[in-house]
């Protein structure tokens, strides 16, 4: 996830350049999209890998008594 704060200051260090050389503003806009696109990228793996580590589930489930806890295995 540090890459992610990485990718963010390039792009806003692309920003940053754009404002003050015009002449290039379209190649470093391009640039500072490109790190932004990676940032999310790595933000969306992350969480991709969270969401794959996560192989049971536990729910609560009530039987006559309203006490009965059950574990099931995600589909």
């Amino acid at each position: 996830m540090k890459n992610v704060g990485r990718f963010r200051a390039m792009s806003s260090l692309c920003r940053q350049q754009a404002a003050y050389n015009p002449s290039q503003s379209w190649k470093l806009l391009a640039e500072a999209e490109y790190w932004e696109h990676r940032a999310l990228a790595e933000t969306s793996s992350h969480f991709e890998e969270c969401n794959a580590d996560r192989s049971v589930y536990t729910q609560a489930t009530t039987d006559v008594n309203g006490s009965r806890w059950k574990t099931i295995a995600a589909a």
